[in-house]
């Protein structure tokens, strides 16, 4: 309730027959005993519906104001922050299952950051992967409702072939699976308690050894015997790997349905000891810098020596 309001509503209980009045006119005559001043109007001032309109009317002005900030908002966030996503498939279960709506961290990619081993991104297709899909026959107005939502990233494009998979190797990493697994990086075999129960690592596609090019990743599925994958697009371009150009983001929490939130981290499988290739070059190289200033002092020592003999 308005303050104005209040006092309009206050002033006749006060001003009421009884001795509240009497004390009220006396307190209000300080020099005598003249005629008390006149009543206060006991009904709302007529200016008062005037404002009420002109507040209602902007009100309505100011929405569509609103409605668009709120709009350009969510645009960014969804350009350049956060987007959500739908999980379209189960090649990703058990970590993400059909019709998870997983939010994708968008940020970091501008700020020249590429996808690591292990975690879960979102990319478009390289080309081949999806093959032709066949879009699904709706109306206008669900075809309109649909562009306007995904426009502001509430909901995922019906045009974008985006896939969801999880990184195995980067650039300079070597992979390989021979028979049923483990999955070797760089030499270090992996440990994947996320594999869909009952699969086997490479069962059934064995690869490798396949070294990654720079600014390329090679995915996997975590539902090995459900996932078309790095492994069955090695005939492409990139030899099954994916441009790191193409990734979308990271997906970082799974948001929807409430009694699936989760967090998608790291497996520590990927923070062993020795995976990072460079680090599996480090003793050869580590050799080398050590060997050159022995091979030159000895050298040097053979040169005293013969000129001693002279």
């Amino acid at each position: 309730m308005a303050g104005g309001k209040v006092g309009s509503a206050d002033t006749p209980e006060f001003g009421g027959s009884g001795s509240s009045a009497g004390s009220f006119e006396g307190a209000g005559d300080k020099h005598g005993d003249g005629p008390a001043g006149p009543e206060e109007p006991s009904e709302h001032s007529p200016e008062e519906p005037e404002r009420q309109e002109r507040k209602q009317r902007s009100f309505w002005k100011e929405l569509p104001l609103l409605i668009g900030i709120a709009l350009v908002l969510a645009l960014l966030i969804k350009t350049f922050l956060v987007q959500a996503f739908s999980i379209p498939s189960a090649s990703m279960e058990n970590t993400l299952q059909e019709g998870d709506r997983v939010l994708v961290d968008k940020l970091t990619p501008w700020f020249g950051s590429e996808p690591e081993r292990g975690e879960v991104v979102v990319f478009h297709d390289p080309g081949g992967w999806l093959g032709e899909t066949v879009q699904p026959d709706t109306n206008a107005v669900a075809r309109a409702v649909q562009q306007a939502l995904s426009f502001i990233g509430l909901m995922p494009s019906a045009e974008e072939k985006d896939l969801i998979k999880r990184v195995i190797a980067v650039g300079g990493d070597t992979v390989e699976c021979k028979g049923t697994g483990p999955v070797t990086v760089n030499g270090k075999a992996l440990v994947e308690p996320y594999i869909y129960p009952g699969n086997t690592a490479c069962g059934d596609k064995p690869f490798g050894p396949i070294k990654v090019p720079k600014g390329r990743i090679w995915v996997m599925g975590d539902h090995r015997q459900d996932s078309l994958d790095s492994r069955y697009h090695q005939n492409l371009e990139g030899n099954g790997t994916v441009s790191v150009d193409e990734v979308v983001g990271r997906a970082i929490v799974v948001a929807w349905p409430i009694n699936r939130w989760s967090t998608l981290p790291v497996p520590s499988t990927f923070d062993q000891s020795g995976i990072n290739a460079a680090g599996a070059q480090l003793p050869a190289a580590a050799g080398l810098v050590g060997a050159v200033p022995l091979a030159v002092w000895r050298r040097r020592r053979l040169i005293a020596k013969v000129r001693q003999g002279r």
